[in-house]
């Protein structure tokens, strides 16, 4: 959709004419052709399993400037169409970009350079990673497999603990991935597997993981709530790539009673560190406006909502995890990673040859 024809910038529009009508048509003196431009509208693209938190509201209270969230599939097809349309944005600002994909992006210069007044209070190794400053970090969170407790415990059974594990003929037909072309985390897990094997040796494994009936999917959402036992869909597969702040959403998004325990568990030797991007879209037409909202995403407040709301870690150092996270949902200790110059160099290789191994 166009940006200059959002129908949220003309109920905006339209809100602030109707506020003001009482000065547009009195004849007290005041002067009325000034034509003071009513605050833009923006248009925050993000992923589709992204939960709108609720201080946006309060950016909006502040500065006036009505924020639209629109959703627009998995993190990699989020990007792709933001490659597809640079310098003529579907929106204003893109919250989704990762580690995993950063480079993509960047070469194909889909963001505006902006310096964030608020880099001093997040994470040094995250701002490092992008030293142009053409987007900001936002939140990280940890890759990993998941797997159903209950459904383990119920058949007597101990989960998978390691990649290893999963090729293990007892687990055949358990483990769901998404698709690391058009999926972040199954990007991120493809990653994990190379940082784990190395290069070719991750291809031997993913073919035995071929031959042990892994299924793919294509984005997280439905292979958490569709196809994974754990994620209240009817699903079949006990094992399934998510994070390691999954688990405490199983307490978390529960009817009362609530479980004393996460239903289901990350797998701690699997999980590669993911970080998130937000960035101002070139070509937008409310670039400063853009601008302040990369700032408020960063800022305490909304930064301290990110755990509860979209289950992961803030970027800012000064703000504390929920106790449901201290207990439950720690970020890995020593997380599987590989460089964003490694990452650009092999990534489009390695997903063609992931896919020719895996989906021939």
């Amino acid at each position: 959709m166009n940006p200059r024809i959002h129908p949220a910038r003309l109920a905006a529009a339209a809100a602030v004419c109707l506020a003001a009508m009482a000065g547009c048509g009195d004849d007290s003196g005041g002067d009325t052709s000034s034509g003071t431009e009513p605050p833009p509208a923006l248009t925050l693209l993000t992923y589709d399993a992204f939960t709108e938190p609720a201080a946006l509201a309060s950016f909006t209270e502040a500065t006036g400037i009505e924020v639209t969230v629109a959703k627009g599939g998995d993190a990699g097809t989020l990007v792709n169409k933001a490659i597809i349309t640079a310098g003529r944005p579907e929106g204003d600002v893109l919250w989704g970009l990762d580690n995993t994909l950063l480079s993509r992006a960047l070469s194909q210069g889909v963001f505006e350079p902006y310096e964030s007044t608020e880099l001093d209070a997040l994470d040094p190794s995250a701002v490092g990673l992008v030293p142009g400053h053409e987007v900001t970090p936002v939140d990280t969170g940890d890759v990993c497999l998941n797997v159903d407790r209950r459904w383990f415990e119920e058949r007597g059974e101990e989960p998978p603990s390691s990649f290893e594990d999963l090729v293990d003929p007892a687990q055949k037909g358990r483990l769901v991935v998404q698709n690391p072309a058009s999926s972040s985390p199954g990007l991120a897990f493809m990653l994990a597997t190379v940082a784990h094997f190395g290069d070719p040796g991750f291809l031997d494994y993913w073919a035995r993981l071929r031959d042990n009936d892994v299924a793919v999917v294509e984005d997280w959402d439905t292979a958490y709530y569709s196809s994974f036992t754990g994620g209240g869909g009817g699903g079949d597969r006990p094992i399934v790539v998510s994070y390691a702040s999954s688990p405490p959403a199983t307490i978390f998004f529960a009817e009362e009673p609530k479980p004393a325990e996460p239903t289901t568990a990350s797998v701690e030797a699997t999980c590669f560190r993911q970080v998130e991007f937000a960035g101002v879209l070139r070509g937008t037409e409310h670039q400063e406006a853009a601008q302040r909202l990369v700032d408020f995403l960063v800022g305490e407040e909304l930064q301290a909502e990110l755990p509860l709301t979209n289950f992961v870690y803030p970027i800012r150092e000064d703000v504390p995890l929920p106790q449901l996270f201290v207990d439950f949902g720690q970020p890995a200790a020593d997380p599987l990673t590989l460089s964003p110059e490694v990452i650009a160099d092999h990534r489009d290789e390695w997903i063609d040859a992931w896919t020719q191994t895996v989906l021939r």
